[in-house]
Parts: C-alpha cells; sequence; structure tokens
C-alpha cells in the first residue's frame, strides 16, 4: 500500500520509464540510460520487419534518434518505441 498525492492505492505504483540519454550504435542497436539509472543496449533488427519501423533500416534515418517525452523518437515523432520496450528487450549495460 502507499500514498501518493493523497490517495491511496492497494499496491505499490508502476514508476514510469523514461529515457533520459541516448545514442545510436552500429548494427542498429541503441543505448539508452532510463530514468531508474539503468542503461540498455538493444537490438533494434526485430523491429525492422514490421512497416512502421522499415524507415529505420536507413542507417541515416535510425542514427536521427531524438528523445520526445521520454521516448525514443525518429523522423519529427513519426516513429517512436516505448521505454520499457527497449528495458524488456534489451541487455543491460553500464557504459
Amino acid at each position: 500500500m502507499c500514498e501518493f498525492d493523497g490517495i491511496i492505492y492497494a499496491d505499490d505504483p508502476t514508476p514510469i520509464l523514461n529515457v533520459v540519454a541516448l545514442r545510436p550504435l552500429p548494427d542498429m542497436k541503441l543505448w539508452a540510460r532510463l530514468n531508474n539509472g539503468t542503461a540498455y543496449v538493444t537490438d533494434m533488427t526485430p523491429l525492422l520487419t514490421g512497416e512502421v519501423f522499415q524507415p529505420l533500416a536507413d542507417p541515416a534515418v535510425f542514427n536521427d534518434v531524438n528523445i520526445v517525452y521520454g521516448v525514443p523518437s525518429w523522423l519529427n515523432g513519426e516513429i517512436d518505441v516505448a521505454p520499457e520496450w527497449l528495458a524488456d528487450n534489451g541487455e543491460i549495460k553500464e557504459t
């Protein structure tokens, strides 16, 4: 049980993950540090099979990644990926 802003919850709230630092790496990998302090390296190639993520197959597009509202984003927000996906599919790194 926990209290947040005067509201009592039955369970501890799950923290919302946000990306606070980001760097594209070779071989379509993405290094990201989340607001929980953990850094991940995630292979993004599994996403490239889908139509939505196909533009990321171009290294120039992939490398032009930004953080928008705590989320990795490409092409002015047309493509993004959840920080939770990075954590679930990435390998913990501290570099």
